[in-house]
């Protein structure tokens, strides 16, 4: 059982993952995007996911374990979703949403969003198969156009982040 730091009654509790998406309470995440100039490395979330599988996200998304630093959970993630080592996640900003991710499940988050500068080139991938369908770069301003025209094809966070706050994800 995977408990997430979430918010009951005002306080930070660690409560289970899936009562969190269930009752749609409120809880820490952190997403990163992976740039390279203009482009961004997306991943297709895996088919044996519980909510939004087959969707096309951001380059790594989680919720931090309980007491865990948000820079260092990024850290951890991009090693385990994508296998990626060595990247510096800049912190850009911190973002409430709250989205309906199908089969009854929400997302309320509160996210630490961050950025990794990395080279396409160099950069080695080996996606875990329980997390990552599929890995793709994309110019991030391609991407967000075809958000926009395709939104079924994307999660709902990836919506909000290129609709609402794309200026944090390009900032220099």
């Amino acid at each position: 059982m995977t408990m997430i730091p979430a918010w009951i009654d005002g306080t930070l509790t660690p409560v289970e993952k899936l009562e969190v998406h269930i009752k749609g309470i409120k809880h820490k995440a952190v997403s990163v995007f992976v740039m390279d100039g203009p482009n961004v490395l997306i991943q297709k979330r895996a088919l044996s996911k519980y909510h939004t599988p087959g969707l096309w996200a951001n380059s790594c998304c989680t919720h931090p374990n309980w007491d865990e630093d948000p820079r260092e959970c990024a850290v951890r993630r991009l090693e385990e979703e994508l296998g990626i080592a060595g990247l510096e996640p800049v912190f850009r900003d911190q973002l409430e949403y709250r989205a309906d991710v199908g089969g009854g499940l929400t997302e309320h988050e509160v996210v630490d969003l961050f950025v990794a500068q990395a080279s396409a080139v160099t950069l080695a991938l080996s996606p875990n198969p329980n997390e990552v369908g599929e890995t793709k770069w994309v110019n991030i301003y391609e991407l967000a156009t075809s958000v926009l025209e395709q939104p079924e094809k994307y999660t709902p966070w990836l919506r909000i982040y290129l609709e609402n706050h794309l200026e944090l994800v390009i900032k220099p």
